[in-house]
């Protein structure tokens, strides 16, 4: 796995980019758990908020893209 990711994009097998952007999702879920983790500290700032709401919608859009290009690459 660590191979595909270091690999040149050109150069990765159908496999191997599936592996990739799998990698990628995960990475992505993750972050979800530091915007919870930011949202639950309560910093009592709208702006903050507002922050984290966009960078949370921008992340959910970004692992349905990936998760969209990860399933065509399987057809």
């Amino acid at each position: 796995m660590r191979n595909a990711v270091v690999q040149l994009p050109d150069l990765r097998s159908a496999n191997e980019e599936r592996q990739v952007l799998r990698a990628a999702i995960r990475q992505l879920e993750r972050a979800e758990i530091y915007f919870d983790a930011v949202e639950g500290m309560d910093l009592n700032d709208h702006e903050a908020r507002r922050a984290v709401e966009r960078l949370r919608a921008d992340t959910q859009a970004l692992r349905r893209y990936l998760a969209e290009r990860r399933t065509a690459l399987r057809q």
